[in-house]
């Protein structure tokens, strides 16, 4: 081979390496995403068999629920162990320390959920459905504190690079989750069924399961144990606090800006009718589910983005950046193409397209899918983006860029499609296709600005 031949391969191998590279650190995390995704999969599916007006009044309650939920979630995510990961003592202490926030941001989260209904009625919702959804939160609310336990131990052993142990736990979980809303929901093996309540139980034992399991291997397994995380748990170390609030708040704001709308397009749905809402539940449900890979995706490109921009290489970051890119927008395509050609095959496995009570939310999930079909594209390259730049250590402009696009272009678009020019549903889902089109837009043209932005951010110096 000449000098001219190797060189010519030499970039096409580096291609090929990243592809391989940007594959093998996503798979686990996009699986362990699946898995979290799949319990609250489950609870709709199941919810959708007591029918309409009980799966509408779940994602309410569930949509309630997550608002809070994603903004403590931004602030466990601090707790993300990469740097002095062989350190003993510096792992521990913000470890304690992210077991602390946890507790600490659980309890107005609890207070506020417990009062569900309330707010559920003073946002206008319908009586019914917002009492069935009060129901529902006040089993469902006790979940939050071992969900968040789960989650900073997983970045505990994340960090020590064993992440399967959560992968496993996570799937077991959700095995769990579809025993227990069986027994709860439905009264099997002699217990008395609950209806929708029996969903808020069986998620709040699958997540008090998944904290407990990971709190036993970190306890039991032998590369783990010299940590003694839990020892002395009851010490403060008020300097570590202050600086995972610090780190974790734009987290959570990021986080919250780019969940919300799809929580707040929920609750407009409810202003809607019951039908709407109930088939909004299972068209981003759906969406949810394929989301899962790009945000993997998000997570691999980080790391893959920031080992490049630590080793000072540009054309390492640029290939990292768009090796994930590709696929995630290319992933996402394919899913969109799926949900146009088969979209009542996707919504039977929520709800029973035989029976004639469900024949409109049918029809409005089918309209609700080719819309999130269009937007699965913008989905995946603002997933993708966001990961990308937050390997550059870009997050506040990004945050910024996720206001504007979500809150000032995409929820304020769809109210007024929706109730102003009689569009209802469909018109919010025009909104959301939107706002994730502007913000994807905005991010790509950050990420390719990044040379006369800030040199720093793309050498690395």
């Amino acid at each position: 081979m000449s000098a001219i031949e190797a060189g010519a391969r030499a970039p096409e191998n580096l291609w090929r390496q990243e592809i391989r590279a940007t594959i093998a650190l996503a798979w686990p995390m996009v699986l362990t995403n699946l898995g979290q995704t799949a319990m609250t999969a489950t609870d709709v599916m199941m919810m959708g068999r007591l029918g309409p007006d009980t799966l509408a009044a779940g994602a309410l309650g569930s949509n309630l629920y997550f608002m809070p939920l994603i903004f403590g979630l931004g602030l466990m995510l601090a707790t993300e162990l990469g740097r002095r990961r062989h350190s003993v003592r510096d792992l521990r202490r913000t470890v304690r320390q992210g077991l602390w926030l946890a507790i600490l941001i659980s309890i107005p989260i609890w207070i506020f959920l417990w009062h569900g209904e309330a707010v559920l009625l003073a946002m206008g919702q319908k009586p019914e459905l917002a009492h069935e959804a009060g129901i529902y939160l006040h089993w469902l609310q006790w979940a939050v504190l071992p969900f968040y336990g789960y989650i900073v131990l997983r970045s505990f052993i994340s960090a020590l690079e064993r992440p399967g142990w959560a992968l496993i736990i996570v799937f077991v979980a959700v095995a769990c989750n579809a025993f227990f809303n069986w027994v709860f929901m439905f009264g099997n093996l002699g217990v008395r069924s609950m209806g929708i309540a029996g969903s808020g139980l069986a998620t709040t034992l699958s997540s008090t399961l998944m904290f407990v399991g990971l709190a036993a291997v970190v306890i039991k397994e032998k590369k783990f144990r010299r940590y003694r995380l839990f020892g002395r748990f009851w010490r403060a170390d008020w300097p570590r606090f202050r600086g995972l609030l610090r780190l974790g708040l734009p987290i959570a704001g990021i986080l919250a800006f780019e969940v919300t709308i799809f929580n707040a397009a929920a609750l407009l749905m409810g202003l809607i009718d019951a039908d709407s809402l109930a088939a909004h539940a299972i068209a981003i449900q759906i969406a949810s589910i394929s989301f899962m890979v790009p945000l993997g995706l998000n997570q691999a490109v980080t790391v893959r983005v920031g080992l490049a921009h630590g080793a000072g290489n540009p054309e390492g970051v640029s290939r990292a950046g768009w090796t994930a890119f590709v696929i995630g927008v290319s992933f996402m395509a394919l899913m969109g193409l799926v949900m146009i050609l088969w979209p009542h095959t996707l919504i039977s496995a929520f709800i029973d397209l035989a029976d004639p009570a469900n024949a409109r939310v049918i029809t409005l999930a089918v309209s609700f899918l080719a819309f999130a079909a269009l937007f699965q594209i913008f989905d995946g390259a603002q997933a993708v983006a966001a990961g990308m730049l937050r390997g550059l250590h870009d997050t506040k402009v990004p945050m910024i860029y996720a206001a504007i696009g979500y809150w000032g272009v995409g929820l304020p678009l769809g109210v007024l499609l929706a109730f102003h020019f009689g569009l209802n549903g469909v018109g919010i889902w025009i909104g959301l296709a939107s706002g994730l089109a502007v913000v994807a837009a905005l991010l790509l043209a950050r990420w390719l600005r990044r040379d006369r932005i800030a040199p720093a951010l793309a050498f690395g110096h």
